[in-house]
């Protein structure tokens, strides 16, 4: 993948639904190539499909926050396990750091937020939690 590629990624990325006359003139190249380029990246696999986010979408979950997780000792698959059969959970990330583990939560109150982050602090093997709310997501890749 080279620059084109990577501007070409970017550009539908920030409006998938861009003609490939704008695409080509905000990269300085032919339709023709802008054209290839799509079907090359999505041939490799690079590019797996386009979506619409809906604004039901973004008000499915009107609470969410993050949750970054320390785990002690070598319990982290069976906590991601765990993890991912809660409801709330939206997705969980490995991570490198000070925290182990990554979640995503959503529910439609902070009340609901509250017994669900509650639920995950007494899982066994959790050392410590950090949450953070989201309070406006600006881009999304969803």
């Amino acid at each position: 993948m080279d620059d084109i590629d990577r501007k070409l990624i970017s550009a539908l990325r920030h409006d998938a639904r861009a003609s490939l006359s704008d695409l080509a003139l905000g990269l300085g190249v032919s339709r023709t190539t802008v054209r290839g380029r799509i079907e090359r990246l999505r041939q490799r696999g690079e590019i797996v499909g386009f979506s619409v986010v809906l604004r039901g979408d973004t008000a499915r979950d009107p609470v969410r926050g993050l949750m970054m997780l320390g785990i002690e000792g070598r319990g982290a698959d069976r906590i991601i396990r765990q993890l991912n059969g809660l409801s709330a959970v939206r997705a969980t990330h490995t991570t490198n750091g000070r925290w182990d583990v990554i979640v995503e939560v959503g529910t439609p109150t902070l009340e609901e937020l509250d017994q669900v982050l509650g639920q995950i602090r007494r899982f066994d093997g959790i050392a410590h939690s950090e949450t953070s709310l989201l309070l406006n997501t600006r881009k999304s890749g969803s």
